[in-house]
């Protein structure tokens, strides 16, 4: 059984939903990354999606692109956010990792080569958001021992559905907006009627994000998703803070969230 298996196994025997935060690995700068990581884990994310900068974040929303921008002003390369993760995992062996990025970087290193190295340095999942289910490498990461990871949206055709159902692994991650990361007007009731649907049909823990903001949203989301994802916020967080404050004040931050989904039970 995988990190990211065990994780949502556990939970589901107490009766709550993953929290997972997102950042950007080098952001605001190399040094901090790892510090991030493990106060993130101790706030109460359960998993953690590590953001792998890119000059032309596509999927992204202006928070989001900044912070890659930032990263990139570091010159933090793929190879550099894997030493970041193998770093963690030196006193974090349990905390699942799950990159998030787009093919450019990957397809640079060579995907069987990234696949070996991500596994190596402690990686449990990739989601390459500009890499279809229909050209997917699910196999070559599979066979590295890589969960892959698909987006899905509320306009998603049943085709593609049943597509990622046959190809996706450790969770699916359910887009509740249209548009970029990010984005307001997330309507609770249409995403709450989808998860169900998309949960059978890939047989999967299904996550939800994009447009989570506040704790209060999370609590709901948890209600009847297994996971809870929240990026752009977080990011927000730490433009925001003094360096010095950055890992305290996102300590401060996620665990209002975690608590706040803890006063809630799984329907």
């Amino acid at each position: 059984m995988s990190r990211i298996q065990q994780t949502f196994a556990q939970l589901k025997i107490q009766n709550k939903a993953a929290l997972i935060p997102f950042i950007t690995a080098g952001d605001p700068d190399p040094q901090l990354t790892v510090a991030i990581l493990h106060g993130l884990v101790e706030a109460g994310a359960d998993i953690i999606e590590l953001g792998v900068p890119f000059s032309d974040p596509m999927a992204d929303g202006p928070t989001i692109q900044r912070a890659s921008e930032r990263a990139l002003k570091h010159h933090v390369g793929l190879r550099d956010v894997l030493a970041m993760v193998a770093e963690f995992r030196t006193t974090n062996a349990t905390t699942p990792i799950v990159l998030m990025g787009y093919a450019n970087p990957i397809e640079h290193m060579g995907y069987a080569t990234f696949a070996q190295a991500a596994h190596q340095a402690g990686v449990d999942g990739v989601l390459t958001v500009d890499i279809p289910p229909e050209e997917s490498v699910a196999e070559i990461f599979t066979a590295a021992g890589v969960d892959t990871i698909f987006l899905l949206s509320p306009t998603t055709p049943d085709t593609r559905i049943n597509l990622v159902a046959s190809k996706a692994s450790g969770f699916v991650y359910y887009v509740s907006l249209k548009g970029v990361t990010g984005s307001a007007n997330l309507d609770l009731d249409e995403v709450a009627q989808h998860i169900p649907v998309i949960r059978e049909r890939c047989g999967l823990p299904v996550g939800v994000g994009f447009g989570i903001r506040d704790a209060a949203t999370a609590a709901k989301i948890a209600q009847f998703a297994d996971a809870v994802v929240i990026g752009s916020r977080i990011v927000e967080e730490i433009e925001n803070s003094p360096r010095e404050q950055v890992v305290s004040n996102l300590i401060k931050f996620v665990a209002e969230v975690r608590a706040a989904m803890n006063a809630v039970a799984k329907g």
